[in-house]
């Protein structure tokens, strides 16, 4: 990828998160697409497939964390920052559905020196299915080399 020598803060957390997801084999693995992203925030989806519903037969609600987590980790990362879950919780609200195309926002709240706190809601069409928090720590390292990356 050619990084320009300036970027917006839109194209440096879209530039972010490709280099990233070239190498999150786990979101791609489980058929995750980014709808979209931006600084602080970021959008995924995720069909609910057969190898995703449990016993009772609804979307397992680890497969519905994942997604969560997964776009909370592409709004925490779009600053050209590393950054790593310190903490998750999960609220369940309505279970997801066979065949359901679930779509997770997630939102920055709080961002001060090495911490960040982010909400992510879990939708299917209009249906909140579930409600989670993340909270970031920021580590050594960048997804784009420093020199590229400076900001209009």
């Amino acid at each position: 990828m050619n990084v320009k020598a300036t970027l917006s803060p839109d194209d440096l957390a879209r530039a972010c998160a490709e280099a990233m997801w070239k190498q999150d084999d786990a979101s791609c693995g489980l058929g995750m697409k980014i709808v979209e992203v931006g600084p602080g925030h970021a959008t995924l989806s995720m069909s609910v497939g057969p190898h995703m519903v449990n016993g009772q037969r609804i979307a397992h609600g680890g497969f519905i964390f994942t997604l969560a987590d997964s776009a909370f980790a592409f709004a925490c990362n779009s600053r050209n920052e590393k950054a790593v879950a310190a903490q998750g919780s999960i609220t369940f609200i309505r279970p997801g559905k066979l065949g359901e195309v679930l779509v997770a926002r997630a939102r920055e709240i709080s961002r001060s020196g090495r911490s960040g706190i982010y909400d992510v809601q879990v939708t299917a069409g209009d249906a909140v299915i579930a409600e989670f928090r993340g909270h970031s720590r920021t580590i050594s390292g960048t997804w784009l080399p420093e020199t590229d990356t400076k900001q209009k």
